[in-house]
């Protein structure tokens, strides 16, 4: 689902090694769910630890969470909806390869959604929305979080952007498409996170954003948005095309 306002659990997953067995996720709560079990392995395909093209077994995953096969193989169901994994024949699955395609493709859908769903949006945006908007924007640049805390953040802040728009339809499909971006936006960022201008740079990009949002003119916040979307592609593939031939 898209992100809510209460804080995810970090969860890492590390890359299984075919000479040598080790822990590739770690232990789930006695409430283990389904969801729990696709958050833990979507953290690790983001992270870059389950690299695009690695094949990983149920087996694995279900043993070292200590659940059985049933909600690993829901879990594998929606993160393939996401574009995120590929299930294979027996009990295996294999983590999406990265391709330029792909990644217009994400981006392509994304213009047909979101500057719509911003322009109606930004009129229906109260003092209140703003704040937390701006709240959300001081995390970019606070150099006290880490990046996932940073990354979660950020896909609140386009949440509530959309929200007050969005029919519950529009939110189940960006969803996807948001999940599926974020590996190439984090890929595209990497080489990025650690350079100290980086913050003022996200904090910016977002402002712009977010004044065209509060102008309350649907015309300009549908460019904005668009500006946005076109910038992070563009981004995106250049850092693509240095690992992808």
């Amino acid at each position: 689902m898209w992100p809510t306002k209460a804080t995810t659990t970090s969860r890492r997953v590390v890359t299984a090694s075919t000479q040598e067995q080790r822990q590739i996720v770690r232990s789930l709560t006695p409430t283990s769910v389904p969801e729990q079990v696709a958050k833990e392995i979507r953290r690790s395909i983001l992270s870059g630890e389950l690299r695009p093209g690695q094949t990983f077994s149920l087996r694995e995953i279900s043993g070292q969470l200590g659940v059985s096969f049933i909600p690993v193989r829901e879990a594998l169901r929606d993160l393939e909806s996401q574009g995120l994994i590929i299930t294979r024949p027996g009990k295996s699955a294999m983590v999406a390869p990265l391709s330029a395609d792909d990644l217009h493709g994400i981006y392509r859908l994304r213009r047909q959604i979101e500057p719509e769903i911003a322009g109606r949006a930004c009129k229906k945006l109260n003092d209140a929305d703003f704040d937390r908007l701006t709240a959300y924007m001081s995390m970019f640049e606070d150099k006290t979080l880490g990046i996932d805390e940073i990354y979660e953040a950020h896909h609140v802040f386009h949440y509530e952007l959309l929200l007050p728009a969005a029919t519950s339809w529009d939110l189940r499909i960006l969803d996807g498409l948001r999940h599926a971006a974020e590996r190439y936006v984090r890929l595209a960022f990497a080489g990025r996170d650690a350079h100290p201008d980086e913050p003022d740079r996200r904090w910016c990009a977002h402002n712009e954003l977010l004044l065209a949002t509060r102008s309350g003119d649907a015309r300009k916040v549908v460019a904005a948005t668009r500006k946005h979307l076109n910038d992070n592609e563009q981004i995106a593939r250049r850092a693509l095309d240095e690992i992808v031939p």
